[in-house]
């Protein structure tokens, strides 16, 4: 029993790995039973559980008729979303200000060569998207370079929890949006202050960007 329990959780290690890595994208159904018992190389009745177990994790669902999908890539992002299902606006921001603030200032440190080109592409296409009044390209591009500098301060727990929250803080942004602010030379003053290598520069900007949007309410 414990031999065939040991098989089941290596088998849904091997399922997750599928989904996580990207190659059963969210929303793409999975291959069917046999041909998941062929790739595995184990029984049915042990795909099947493993199977199970990702449904019961909230990775997979099922529809009748039609096969099993994929519904979310990240367990913690599932969790996260639960828990973000009835915050505030502002409750929102203050969990971007814990994260962003000290991932501004950890990127001023650690950023890479490509790290801030990256940056600089977001920086430049959020710029295009405010001439163009395009709302939606704006809040792509605001969303992509805030978690652009997360990435930049190659903390992988940092890097995580950030992911696990993008749902939430891309309506956030959206709703920071329907309000006028002058943020667009802090952006530029953030990234320099990445580029440079200045982490408390780096800080002092996402923190007065941030209190500037807790001001508008």
């Amino acid at each position: 029993m414990a031999q065939r329990t040991g098989l089941i959780d290596i088998t849904v290690e091997r399922l997750r790995l599928q989904i996580t890595s990207g190659l059963w994208p969210v929303g793409g159904r999975i291959p069917t039973e046999p041909e998941l018992t062929a790739f595995l190389g184990v029984g049915r009745n042990t795909v099947r559980e493993a199977v199970q177990a990702l449904v019961h994790a909230g990775l997979l669902a099922r529809r009748q008729g039609s096969g099993t999908y994929v519904l979310s890539d990240s367990e913690l992002g599932l969790v996260m979303s639960r828990e973000f299902a009835g915050a505030t606006h502002r409750d929102v921001l203050e969990v971007r200000r814990a994260i962003e603030v000290e991932a501004a200032r950890l990127a001023a440190r650690r950023r890479t060569a490509d790290d801030v080109a990256s940056l600089r592409v977001h920086l430049a296409d959020r710029a295009a998207a405010v001439r163009a009044g395009d709302v939606e390209a704006l809040a792509a591009a605001d969303l992509a370079l805030h978690a652009g500098v997360v990435n930049a301060s190659h903390n992988p727990v940092l890097v995580a929890l950030y992911e696990s929250l993008l749902g939430a803080v891309r309506e956030n942004i959206r709703t920071n949006l329907e309000r006028p602010l002058s943020d667009h030379e802090a952006h530029a003053e953030l990234i320099a202050a990445i580029e440079n290598g200045a982490p408390e520069e780096a800080l002092a900007h996402s923190a007065s960007y941030l209190a500037e949007l807790f001001e508008q309410g």
